[in-house]
């Protein structure tokens, strides 16, 4: 029987697998490195106004699946993109060393033979704009003051290259699971024309640096429609395309680009994360993910980007729907 990680590698390589990928089973997604264990979140349900990176203020609302930025009564912290260099403050790079101690000690749990390890990176390049600036100054900014965007995206850059180097020079991970949501369920939030002129090259030379500093897999994480922005996900070096709603027609977008990308998803939170959540729910989702996309290529898993779910038992749930659907289809 392959490991975890052995059966992810043959199923993304258009290998042998002999079961389906059990969502995020493959990989151990760690926040102990120092950012992320020193940056202020909220970790509950109804936690609220909690300034984290950024200096972004951050609310988690009850029965959604984690924290949301604020920007009413006068939280935003960037009003006008062309004063940024003047208000937006960087996350450190510089931490004690027994922060790097304790991450290094918390990787080590983890034999690499069973598991790909590393961090999960949260906001991405487009969530940094408006969770900066709130969504419509955001959008109307690419518009009116490119130049600024372009300048304050490229510093986001310059910020995690230098703190990824640090990561891969001590902890060594191997894996990345970076969010950045780039639609609704019904379209992307820019053309690729737009995603082109301010994010291609910027995330090239983000995923590039992890590349060339031993992260072996690419995870992107955007739980929305973002079908027509495939061909850039692959021109960036994404691995895997991890939340795809079931509005982009994955089967279709499997048979387009399978070999070149995986897809990670298949099964709407929307749909099987609720309150009144049932197990016929669940067995239906997977059954229909399962069976219309296959075994190569792709990951069954459920929209939201981590393995955990708002309600209690979903997630575990879809897990053993998976096993069963492995037991139907690669033992057939």
């Amino acid at each position: 029987m392959l490991t975890k990680r052995e059966n992810l590698i043959e199923t993304i390589r258009g290998g042998k697998p002999d079961r389906f990928v059990k969502q995020f089973e493959f990989v151990r997604d760690l926040c102990s490195d120092p950012w992320n264990a020193t940056t202020t979140m909220p970790q509950y349900p109804g936690d609220k106004d909690q300034t984290g990176a950024w200096g972004v203020t951050w609310s988690w609302p009850a029965g959604t699946p984690g924290p949301f930025p604020v920007h009413d009564q006068g939280k935003k912290v960037l009003e006008d993109v062309t004063e940024w260099e003047k208000i937006v403050k960087h996350p450190p790079l510089e931490y004690p060393d027994e922060l790097w101690q304790a991450a290094a000690e918390d990787y080590a749990k983890y034999d690499r033979k069973e598991f790909f390890v590393g961090p999960v990176m949260f906001p991405g390049l487009f969530e940094c704009t408006h969770c900066l600036m709130g969504m419509e100054n955001a959008m109307i900014s690419f518009y009116e003051e490119p130049e600024a965007m372009h300048d304050m995206i490229n510093s986001f850059v310059d910020w995690e290259t230098a703190y990824v180097k640090q990561m891969a020079d001590i902890l060594h991970p191997d894996a990345v699971i970076h969010h950045d949501d780039w639609g609704s369920q019904r379209s992307t939030f820019f053309s690729p024309d737009m995603f082109d002129e301010f994010f291609l090259e910027p995330y090239k030379r983000l995923y590039g640096f992890y590349r060339s500093h031993g992260f072996e897999l690419i995870i992107h994480h955007s739980d929305s429609y973002a079908a027509t922005l495939v061909p850039e996900m692959i021109e960036i070096g994404v691995d895997i395309w991890q939340g795809g709603t079931k509005s982009n027609d994955l089967p279709s977008v499997l048979k387009q680009y399978g070999g070149r990308i995986s897809i990670m998803s298949g099964i709407d939170s929307s749909i099987v994360d609720k309150e009144n959540w049932t197990a016929e729910e669940v067995k239906q989702c997977v059954d229909e993910a399962c069976s219309s996309m296959g075994p190569l290529y792709f990951i069954p898993c459920q929209t939201q980007g981590d393995s955990a779910s708002t309600f209690d038992g979903v997630y575990d749930a879809i897990n053993e729907e998976i096993d069963r659907m492995s037991a139907r289809i690669f033992r057939a």
